[in-house]
């Protein structure tokens, strides 16, 4: 039923005769704005992670007013909120010690301000589930506009991969094989426009996720960010959720467990980024939604990786997934397996939404006959280095690694390993299996993107590029490699890995989902009672907080009391 205008949730605010609302309606009239502009119509916010050190959003300011067109067009009042930018590039320690304050900005931004609607605008790693989380808690109708791709890179006549292509010509240049100019051009031909990472790193990953979801407007995650649809698409973005407010359909109506499953599906056919196990958990517990590493396992076991971009696929990044039918067009290969009556923003259903959509290249997005892996693009390890689960990416790794021993080596700090693998003369062979620890939520502080361990120097020298790594950190998910990620419980809080030392066998038996230190229990038992904690890493601040509520890897990473079953959310804001 569609609302009235004394309905509109922005009608608390100015609709009253009353001295509060005098005091609203003048505050508007000071900005330059008379009565007919607001009065009675769908006040939409525009939630915008811009800043001028956030190369993946330059292109946001456009996309603002073209937001404002379509808002204007359809009848509402379009008003922007600069909301937290957290770059994957230049924040440190790492943006993920920021996402839980980006959803609790987007969140009371949502909620204290006379909004009937809103369009998120993010893209960059962390600021699509930081803004989903908030959306979905604070409830409001809502359109999430994501930044799309950059165009493919370019040297020396060949395309180029954000993060994979500088992980690789990395290893190149430590082993003597890459030039001082043609390090530069490297550098000045991997990112050659506005948007996010061209490969399927965890941008595009989270944004196909939410897309899959229901919460962008149909395929608009595929769109590359330079691309004049992709202007086209915010302008439809500020049209629509003009609709929604007077619909009132709130993300409630949209991110249900059957949603959230397609979001999954979607992840492990498209090649997901490791991140998107944290994100995708994170955000489904804000719906109320019970997400398991098990049951991401469960569906990993059973979805073909069908997207032939890298990291996982060859040759191909966004742009050619884009030209070869999008997101839509994946999807289509997988509608037997996915709940097509599930409704999406633009208040139809996904399967409604996925009539009409093409194919154009079954090179970059596979049948299901002839996947780029049989099985999805993540796998779930448990054993007593990780009773609380661990992924891998096997897709991404030399198969050999799949089952694999050897003796560990063991770094206590990323310092530490640094000097170490740097040091041609370390005592190191292919099986042996390099251990980061101390870098999970708390330890890094914030999980950082250390978990795609370098190849140590002599092995580099030798013709190595892959072997067998272990952290409790993250990794980028434009990287690739035999590494197992977000061991949980952390080492920092006294997980099992905090009891890992140099020289102990590690068994990866990734068939069984396995991951063991083939230490006796009793030796165990003897380091677990002469372990001591470390320090805490922070003593007030943002950081005392993060470190007092943020939730482990398996369970997303969020705050404990932003989750819903902590508590009923707080409903509209008291005006007096």
């Amino acid at each position: 039923m569609r609302k009235s205008a004394d309905q509109l949730r922005s009608a608390r605010w100015f609709a009253p005769d009353d001295l509060r609302s005098f005091g609203h309606r003048s505050r508007l009239m000071q900005l330059g704005y008379s009565e007919a502009d607001f009065m009675g119509k769908p006040v939409i916010g525009i939630l915008n992670t811009w800043s001028e050190l956030n190369a993946c959003h330059s292109h946001f300011p456009e996309r603002v007013e073209a937001v404002k067109r379509g808002v204007l067009a359809a009848g509402g009042f379009p008003v922007e909120l600069p909301t937290l930018s957290v770059d994957e590039s230049f924040t440190k320690p790492t943006s993920m010690l920021y996402r839980n304050l980006l959803a609790m900005e987007a969140e009371e931004n949502i909620r204290s301000h006379p909004l009937d609607g809103v369009v998120l605008m993010g893209g960059c790693d962390k600021t699509t589930p930081g803004l989903v989380m908030g959306g979905i808690s604070a409830n409001v109708p809502m359109i999430y506009l994501p930044a799309g791709p950059m165009l493919r890179g370019n040297y020396a006549g060949k395309s180029l991969g954000s993060g994979s292509d500088a992980w690789k010509y990395w290893d190149e240049r430590r082993a003597g094989n890459v030039t001082d100019e043609q390090w530069q051009g490297l550098q000045g031909g991997i990112a050659r426009s506005a948007g996010v990472c061209m490969t399927m790193g965890t941008a595009s990953t989270m944004t196909a996720i939410v897309d899959a979801t229901g919460l962008t407007l149909p395929g608009a995650s595929s769109i590359p960010a330079v691309d004049s649809a992709h202007q086209r698409m915010a302008a439809d973005c500020g049209r629509r959720i003009v609709d929604m407010a007077w619909e009132d359909i709130t993300p409630a109506h949209i991110v249900t467990e059957a949603a959230i499953r397609n979001g999954a599906i979607v992840a492990m056919a498209t090649g997901c980024s490791t991140n998107a196990v944290v994100h995708l958990i994170a955000m489904a517990r804000r719906a109320g939604v019970e997400l398991s590493l098990d049951d991401l396992d469960a569906l990993g076991r059973t979805t073909p990786l069908i997207a032939n971009v890298r990291p996982n696929g060859q040759g191909y990044l966004m742009e050619d997934f884009y030209f070869a039918g999008g997101l839509r067009a994946l999807m289509t290969q997988l509608t037997d397996r996915l709940h097509l009556g599930a409704v999406t923003v633009n208040g139809k259903t996904l399967g409604e939404n996925l009539e009409g959509a093409v194919v154009y290249n079954a090179d970059v997005i596979r049948p299901l006959s002839n996947p780029v892996y049989h099985e999805g693009s993540l796998a779930v390890l448990r054993g007593n280095l990780c009773p609380d689960g661990a992924v891998i990416k096997p897709a991404a790794c030399d198969p050999k690694y799949y089952r694999h021993e050897g003796p560990a080596l063991v770094y206590d700090s990323y310092a530490e390993m640094k000097a170490a693998i740097d040091d041609e003369n370390l005592d190191v062979t292919p099986d042996h299996v390099i251990v980061l620890r101390n870098a999970g939520p708390l330890g890094g502080p914030g999980m950082p993107e250390w978990g795609m361990l370098p190849i140590p120097k002599a092995l580099i020298k030798q013709g190595f590029r892959d072997m067998l790594r272990i952290s409790d950190a993250r990794m980028s998910g434009t990287s690739y490699g035999a590494c197992v990620l977000h061991v949980a419980p952390e080492s920092y809080i006294g997980g099992p890995l905090a009891l890992l030392r140099t020289g102990d066998i590690v068994r990866l038996d990734l068939d069984n989902r396995r991951l063991d230190m083939l230490v006796a229990e009793d030796e165990l038992e003897r380091r677990r009672a002469a372990w001591t904690p470390p320090s805490p890493r922070f003593e007030r601040g943002w950081g005392w907080i993060y470190s007092q509520h943020v939730t482990q890897a398996d369970k997303g990473c969020d705050f404990d009391f932003l989750e819903r079953r902590f508590g009923a959310a707080a409903g509209e804001p008291d005006i007096y």
